[in-house]
């Protein structure tokens, strides 16, 4: 069964009259006295998907707490239909002696109420309740509720094995995805969620992306990922200057929107012309030279983007460069036969691998498989188990993980940081560098355990921006950085001149700095011969979720995948001869394997095309209940009619999916009984 379909604990429809809205009348709200929103006016219809964008500290998960409850407006309201659902993930896990399984199920309560009442009728003896109580919890869905749970932790990635281990057994992070799973599965019309892609990596943002797509309530999503939203959501709420503006469509559109009104502002759009004549300047002199082709296709990358991002740039609060050390060496770091990992049992062998200058190269693989074990042995933190690490005479490393953010002095300030690095820099010259990741004014004195995760990363990125590295080491670098900060590394990172290695799960971070991917998988580190694209269908083979496809492909693929088919070369001595009758014997046996699989491939497929068909019908009714004028009293039997079509094909679409599901299961069933 593909990964990315999944079945959820939906809402019924509401009635025509419960149609869910979700309403900001004149909304005003400020924390210990700093003015977070004034004056927000929006309205969010059924089904949209919003995502929410802006600077950290501008209110955006404040707003989550208001529609919560948990905070009240200073002024104006907040209306959502009192009936409705809301999950909302929580920012902290505990340790807990309960399976991970068990803690999602927990998320359904109305379900967990009811298998309460089950075991009370047992215990009393109660046929009338009983009975009563099974038919509740066939309504829930709780037959299929474990399966659905467990779907949803392989998902994000976790290893079957895992699914019954205790909460404590895990990190945070990964607690913080089981947390994710439990929000994910309790039944909801509004889905609130807070940077949810912060604890994963790129294999499990793929899956997650491909379930919000299907949710079927209204979903609004904070996150600093602009690949993520593009492939989310349909409408973008920016907190800007106080307010909230709705943009209708992805993030790439309410870019290329705020960009248009932002280049009217031509003074500060006329700022970003040296960065652009650095690019030009780039490709230039390295577009005909052989070494540093593909390093100048992506710079060619950024300035296509330039010219409509270069306004929001400029209006950005940050704007640095990673300068590089005045020497390098030829290799810079290099690893020869080495076994890494922890213990006796290395987690990769035999690596054998040279980073030269110029190398940009971005780590591929699942989950566990060791990008950051590499990461960490190319640093020298994580010692060889065998095999040799050497350095070049100028290598300057420059290393960034979430444990550099924690050894930073927490007692000291930004100014302090770099002072301890350079002592006999000038007050002014530690200013205006510290001005460029965001530190302005008395913020250069603050106090570091202070700060929020983003100011801390920030601190980290410009110390090592300081001390001029040829070589960066990044290992998730962009986690709780915003997008403006996102946006501003990224830049640097494509004009900076040295090597770099990067795990990152920001695929717009990747596309647009990195020129190369090594693949880490089965203990192996390998070229990656393709982009994040061909990633993505590479690990969706793996995996045995393989895109939408025609039946005869999908028998071709069966067919080669069948060891008992595929695999059974004859031997030198057996002749000719032999090697014909099997070859004849294959063949017969894989047009009956096609024969018998034919029928259920057409029962999937058809399920599939009307699941498109529905979903595609939706869309478009979305599309046309997004005008405003069609909520105006003279339309309001055309809204009535619309609301009534959206809620019987919500009903359909959750109809075909479980058809199926049932169909791709007996397709897989029959095709192990062949096997």
């Amino acid at each position: 069964m593909p990964a990315y379909i999944c079945t959820w604990s939906a809402a019924a429809p509401l009635s025509d009259k419960e149609t869910l809205m979700i309403a900001f009348r004149q909304l005003a709200l400020q924390r210990a006295g700093t003015v977070l929103i004034e004056e927000a006016d929006l309205t969010l219809h059924e089904g949209y998907k919003v995502g929410i964008v802006g600077p950290n500290g501008a209110g955006k998960s404040s707003l989550f707490k208001l529609m919560l409850g948990e905070l009240h407006a200073d002024r104006g309201d907040v209306e959502m239909p009192a009936q409705r659902r809301i999950a909302h993930m929580a920012q902290e896990v505990e340790a807990l002696d309960r399976s991970i399984t068990d803690y999602v199920l927990d998320g359904d309560q109305a379900l967990h109420a009811v298998e309460r009442d089950i075991d009370e009728a047992l215990a009393a003896g109660d046929d009338m309740r009983y009975a009563e109580a099974l038919g509740h919890y066939e309504v829930h869905d709780g037959y299929s509720a474990r399966a659905r749970a467990e779907q949803l932790l392989v998902g994000l990635g976790f290893a079957q094995h895992e699914l019954d281990q205790p909460m404590r057994a895990f990190s945070g992070g990964w607690r913080m995805r089981a947390n994710l799973a439990r929000t994910l599965f309790m039944p909801s019309d509004v889905l609130l969620l807070d940077e949810p892609t912060n604890h994963l990596d790129i294999d499990a943002l793929y899956w997650l992306e491909q379930w919000l797509r299907r949710y079927p309530g209204t979903l609004m999503l904070i996150a600093h990922d602009r690949d993520f939203l593009d492939g989310v959501c349909d409408h973008i709420i920016h907190f800007d200057n106080r307010r909230l503006a709705l943009y209708k469509g992805n993030f790439t559109a309410f870019e290329r929107t705020r960009a248009e009104r932002l280049l009217q502002q031509q003074a500060e759009f006329e700022k970003q012309q040296t960065r652009r004549a650095e690019l030009e300047d780039f490709v230039r002199r390295f577009r005909a030279k052989a070494s540093k082709a593909k390093q100048a296709q992506s710079r060619l990358k950024m300035l296509e983007r330039l010219d409509s991002e270069a306004p929001l740039r400029a209006h950005s609060p940050f704007q640095f460069r990673l300068p590089m050390a005045d020497k390098v060496s030829s290799p810079l770091l290099s690893l020869d036969e080495a076994n890494i990992g922890y213990g006796d049992a290395p987690t990769l062998t035999n690596v054998r691998l040279s980073l030269q200058p110029g190398h940009r190269i971005g780590l591929l693989g699942p989950n566990g498989a060791g990008k950051s074990t590499l990461i960490k042995a190319l640093v020298g933190d994580l010692p060889l188990l065998a095999g040799q690490r050497v350095e070049g005479e100028h290598l300057q490393l420059g290393y960034f993980a979430q444990h550099q953010v924690d050894a930073l002095n927490m007692e000291g300030t930004p100014h302090q940081h770099i002072l301890t690095l350079s002592p006999k820099a000038s007050d002014q010259e530690v200013r205006t560098f510290l001005g460029s990741f965001g530190f302005r004014g008395d913020d250069v004195f603050a106090t570091v355990g202070n700060f929020s995760g983003g100011e801390k990363a920030r601190l980290a990125l410009a110390l090592i921006a300081w001390q001029k590295p040829n070589l960066l080491l990044l290992d998730e670098p962009t986690n709780h950085l915003d997008l403006e900060m996102r946006a501003a590394l990224t830049n640097a990172l494509a004009l900076f001149e040295g090597a770099v290695v990067i795990v990152s799960h920001d695929r717009y971070l990747l596309r647009a700095s990195i020129d190369t991917f090594w693949c880490v998988v089965d203990g192996q580190v390998s070229p990656f011969d393709g982009d994040l694209d061909d990633y993505q269908a590479w690990l969706r083979t793996r995996t045995g979720t393989p895109a939408p496809e025609t039946e005869d492909a999908a028998a071709q693929n069966t067919v080669a995948a069948t060891p008992s088919l595929s695999e059974a070369a004859p031997t030198e001595a057996q002749g000719d001869d032999t090697t014909r009758v099997d070859k004849k014997a294959q063949r017969q046996a894989a047009a009956a394997l096609r024969a018998q699989l034919k029928p259920l491939t057409q029962a999937r497929d058809r399920a599939e095309k009307a699941l498109e068909k529905a979903q595609a019908t939706i869309a478009d009714i979305e599309q046309q209940l997004a005008d405003p004028t069609l909520y105006e009293e003279a339309r309001k039997a055309e809204l009535l009619t619309l609301t009534q079509r959206q809620g019987e094909l919500a009903a359909q679409v959750e109809a075909l999916e479980a058809e199926w599901l049932e169909a791709e299961e007996a397709l897989e069933e029959a095709r192990g009984d062949l096997a």
